[in-house]
């Protein structure tokens, strides 16, 4: 017999509501990415980032903001600029990113396969 599923088990003090990027958020991880190797401009993010729009982009960006991952730093002058980087917070999210990649490239042949099973169903029904 299955033990019941707790009524609060996903209450507001519950920590899975903190987490940085969710499994649905498309754009979180690979913003993470991008910043990896230092700060970086908007209009360079777009590069890698091509398929997202500027709207969702700067959504997602400022999310990672309030949530202590990304710093903005913008600098005055002749040619102002906006630069945006990992805090020492968003740093420590790169090990369990680099799980989580590895975990999807050993199994990578799965995923597809099942998706594509799914795929197939869902289109005869």
């Amino acid at each position: 017999m299955r033990r019941p599923l707790e009524p609060d088990m996903f209450d507001e003090l519950c920590p899975s509501g903190l987490l940085p990027f969710r499994f649905g958020d498309k754009w979180a991880a690979l913003i993470i990415r991008c910043l990896e190797d230092g700060p970086r401009r908007f209009s360079e993010l777009r590069v890698p980032l091509r398929r997202v729009t500027p709207k969702v982009l700067t959504r997602t960006l400022r999310s990672l903001e309030r949530d202590g991952l990304v710093s903005r730093t913008a600098h005055a002058g002749p040619a102002p600029r906006v630069e945006y980087a990992l805090t020492p917070l968003g740093r420590s999210t790169l090990a369990p990113l680099a799980a989580a990649c590895a975990w999807s490239a050993e199994h990578w042949d799965e995923l597809l396969d099942a998706r594509e099973t799914w795929d197939s169903r869902t289109r005869r029904a």
